[in-house]
């Protein structure tokens, strides 16, 4: 199949590809790159990569049509993001949020462990590690 067959529309912002799957609108597209671009442009992140995933269900019943997936590449860390809402603003509004907190827990995981390199002064590591034992 072809992204034509399945109904995938596919547009790509610099390394982060953003796919709309099903009866979804420009207007949605559009938010959620806004919002996905929002996060992915601060300072101090490394580079990312990979595919955001966005998709609206058939069913008419459904409580939470709209759903949408991210699986990002940052640095050399996987970033897996889901969320499922009623409308398109709330889904986008609600990846950005679980997108953000991911992004925080990436960077926070790398500064400790970049600060968890030196031992601590109890087991043989300097206390003050800007000056030179006297």
């Amino acid at each position: 199949m072809t992204a034509k067959d399945t109904g995938t529309q596919a547009t790509s912002t610099d390394a982060v590809e953003v796919r709309a799957e099903g009866d979804v609108d420009e207007e949605a597209v559009a938010y959620l790159r806004e919002k996905v671009g929002a996060v992915l442009g601060r300072p101090g992140l490394p580079a990312v990569s990979g595919a955001v995933r966005v998709a609206r269900a058939v069913a008419h019943h459904a409580e939470r049509p709209w759903s949408a997936g991210a699986e990002l590449v940052v640095g050399n860390i996987l970033v897996v993001v889901h969320a499922q809402e009623a409308t398109a603003h709330e889904l986008a509004d609600r990846l950005q949020d679980r997108l953000r907190g991911q992004l925080n827990r990436v960077l926070h995981r790398k500064e400790e462990a970049r600060r968890s390199a030196t031992p601590p002064p109890w087991r043989g590591g300097r206390a003050d590690r800007g000056q030179s034992p006297s």
